[in-house]
């Protein structure tokens, strides 16, 4: 095993301010001041055990899943998400999902620059920024789909984490999707805060997909950002690095691993 111990960065001692505040915390300072341990993956094809048969079918599985229009798959994955939106927060969470529902619907034939635009109008435009405290009483907490439509507001992790789950689930492969704590520039003061990113293709710069500054722009153009790490369902990275480290990040990230069970359990399975 090779051991990379990476000191804490000084982003982590900056205090947010609104807008961005609660985005790091703890567990993030707890990240950097930890050892990595780098691994390889099994190959896929190689049955060491009884249980890999059964992983690659559900593999399969899945992809079988994404071939389906994003309305189908829907459909297919949570179609009960609006009364669930109804018991748990009333007639307004309701509507917030039935406005996302019809957001998907609407767009499922569209191009994935088209499909990523609309995510990002979508909760910029119907999710109010909020603190965790506020809305959860909870120094950090990470908030699932569900929540974050139901109760219509969140903070910038949640902003990330519901255009994710829900490029995903319309068909985005989550292999291009990283959700990133940055330093940005905002307002004068250098805060901490995250983003989503999309790549195109594997060898082109990202998108940026961000509740402060609201429209879509290439990486290159977004000279307020510095990449500190990101992270999606499989794997995680160091700085803007296109090498990941190889890590699970449920395992590393407690607070991503709480809120992946949470996201499972309301039926989102596509990126989790």
């Amino acid at each position: 095993m090779t051991l990379l111990a990476t000191r804490l960065p000084p982003v982590l001692l900056y205090k947010p301010v609104f807008g961005a505040s609660e985005c790091f915390s703890n567990t993030w300072q707890h990240l950097f001041y930890m050892s990595l341990q780098f691994r390889r993956s099994p190959t896929v094809w190689t049955f060491a055990d009884k249980n890999q048969p059964l992983a690659v079918l559900i593999g399969l599985a899945r992809g079988m899943l994404l071939l389906l229009p994003a309305a189908q798959l829907l459909s297919a994955q949570i179609p009960d998400l609006k009364q669930v939106a109804a018991d748990r927060y009333g007639p307004l969470g309701r509507e917030t999902v039935e406005q996302w529902e019809a957001m998907i619907h609407t767009h499922s034939n569209a191009n994935p620059r088209q499909q990523v635009e609309a995510v990002n109008d979508f909760f910029n435009q119907n999710i109010r920024w909020m603190s965790d405290y506020e809305a959860y009483k909870d120094e950090d907490y990470w908030a699932s789909p569900l929540e974050t439509l139901g109760r219509g507001v969140g903070d910038c992790e949640d902003f990330s984490i519901a255009k994710y789950a829900t490029l995903a689930l319309m068909g985005i492969p989550p292999t291009s999707l990283r959700m990133v704590y940055v330093r940005a520039k905002y307002r004068g003061q250098d805060i901490a805060h995250m983003v989503l990113a999309w790549y195109p293709t594997p060898q082109s710069a990202p998108l940026i997909l961000d509740n402060l500054d609201r429209k879509l722009k290439p990486a290159g153009e977004r000279t307020d950002l510095k990449a500190v790490f990101s992270f999606n369902a499989d794997d995680l990275w160091l700085g803007a690095r296109r090498q990941s480290t190889g890590q699970e990040p449920t395992a590393r990230l407690s607070r991503w691993n709480r809120v992946v069970l949470r996201i499972r359990e309301e039926g989102f399975t596509e990126g989790f």
